[in-house]
């Protein structure tokens, strides 16, 4: 691999996503053009034309953009952290801990926090969820010889049962609003998001971005293992402290403003590092960059496929990854075994 090649995939990527918003402006129920679409972003369209296109679309596609380069880090993180290609915040529980910390809160405190920035206090019911879930699988998969992936993937089945047990028992409990709210979190949607969920989401991920790239290196050196990395001058405890609040960060506000999406933090991230190899000062922000566009292509089919009706974006990305996952897990089998 050249040393231009993780920049030239960054530029291609970055380049890469006016089409694809441009694109995702037109496409819908109703056809719009490009000049349509630039018409309507300037203020200058008709109302309805302006409507559908500016107050709808864009902000749709805003949302898309942010939670899929938020996962896509998160996940990056992870397989990082780990070690391996198979860790992936959904795997490992992170998401569906998210997931039973906003279905709780929905069901049991929204009612006590409705008139007090609600959204707020379910993004942060989904970063404790998230949070604990997290630490759990890490509990559990560490021992003094380090991390064991088999143990974490066993971890993460257990503690996504469990989660998905809490939040089932969250449905039993929920009115018929709230029941519809967390269906619609369980199957992922980009739908009627607020502009303080997008400015929220788009702070966590610059905040993600500088927290973990100023930790490239050091993730660079685990890599070679924690002992190697302990004789490198990695503070090793403290760097997984670090990116496991960061996973936790990042997935806890996506699950909380889009439901849990999955398979886009497992996907990106190995299909990036195919090409431009385990360096984390590139690999992040590569990363970042295809989970955006993923995502962003995933809730255009999920619109388009059968418009007027709308697929969960969910169920695009999971017929997008799980043929992907299992591929990985036939030429990993003799790993896990």
């Amino acid at each position: 691999m050249s040393a231009k090649s993780p920049h030239r995939l960054i530029a291609i990527l970055a380049s890469s996503l006016l089409p694809a918003v441009l694109l995702a402006l037109c496409l819908g129920t109703e056809l719009s053009s490009l000049n349509d679409a630039f018409v309507a972003l300037l203020g200058q369209a008709e109302n309805i034309e302006q409507q559908i296109i500016r107050d709808i679309r864009l902000p749709r596609v805003i949302l898309a953009l942010l939670v899929g380069a938020c996962l896509a880090v998160c996940g990056t993180a992870s397989q990082g952290l780990f070690r391996n290609p198979l860790a992936d915040p959904s795997l490992i529980g992170v998401s569906a801990g998210a997931a039973m910390g906003a279905s709780l809160c929905i069901v049991f405190f929204y009612v006590l926090f409705a008139e007090v920035a609600s959204v707020a206090v379910i993004a942060v019911a989904a970063f404790l969820g998230g949070m604990l879930a997290s630490v759990l699988v890490y509990r559990l998969a560490n021992n003094e010889n380090g991390t064991s992936v088999a143990m974490m993937l066993l971890a993460g089945i257990a503690v996504t049962a469990f989660a998905a047990a809490v939040s089932s028992f969250s449905e039993f409990a929920s009115s018929n609003a709230q029941l519809r709210r967390i269906s619609l979190w369980q199957m992922g949607s980009l739908a009627g998001s607020s502009a303080e969920q997008r400015m929220g989401l788009a702070l966590v991920l610059v905040l993600l971005l500088v927290v973990l790239q100023r930790q490239a290196m050091k993730l660079n050196a685990l890599l070679l293992g924690e002992s190697e990395a302990r004789h490198l001058g990695v503070n090793v405890q403290r760097l997984k402290i670090h990116v496991i609040i960061a996973i936790a960060a990042g997935v806890g506000l996506a699950v909380a403003t889009s439901g849990t999406i999955g398979f886009v933090g497992l996907l990106v991230p190995h299909i990036m590092r195919l090409i431009i190899g385990p360096d984390h000062r590139y690999l992040l922000l590569a990363s970042a960059l295809g989970g955006a566009l993923l995502l962003l292509m995933a809730d255009t089919l999920a619109r388009t496929l059968f418009a007027p009706s709308e697929l969960p974006v969910g169920v695009i990305t999971a017929i997008m990854g799980a043929p992907f996952f299992l591929a990985l897990l036939r030429i990993k089998r003799n790993q896990l075994l």
